[in-house]
């Protein structure tokens, strides 16, 4: 999703990870440990993950945090009527947008739709991809 909206200028491989800090992009998870769904982690998971990326956000600084699935955020962050996109409430001093979750479980969103989300963000964001 991050070169199908123009964050990247290629395809980055999962190993290629720390490539994206050339683009101003870092990743981080909201809860560390891996699960296959969702569904697997609980509600205190990630509210503490929620209240670590905060503080993580806050050192930091950066303009923007991009939360990937809108549940995700909502349980995190004890926003229960967030949708995709743009956010009230900032966290840590970054300006907030929840995006589609890309994975292949998430079947309600189409890769042209989420790319296209992706790419609201960064217009918004004024980031452009170097070419």
């Amino acid at each position: 999703m991050l070169h199908a909206s123009g964050f990247t200028p290629r395809l980055l491989r999962p190993d290629e990870e720390r490539e994206l800090l050339k683009y101003g992009l870092g990743i981080t998870n909201v809860v560390q440990r891996a699960s296959a769904q969702a569904d697997e982690l609980s509600a205190e998971e990630y509210r503490e993950g929620g209240r670590r990326l905060a503080r993580k956000v806050s050192r930091l600084r950066p303009r923007w945090l991009a939360v990937v699935g809108v549940t995700a955020y909502r349980t995190a962050f004890g926003e229960r009527t967030a949708r995709i996109g743009p956010q009230e409430q900032p966290i840590g001093g970054a300006r907030v947008w929840v995006l589609p979750n890309p994975s292949g479980l998430n079947a309600r969103w189409t890769p042209k739709a989420m790319a296209e989300e992706f790419s609201r963000l960064r217009e918004a964001a004024g980031a452009q991809a170097e070419r």
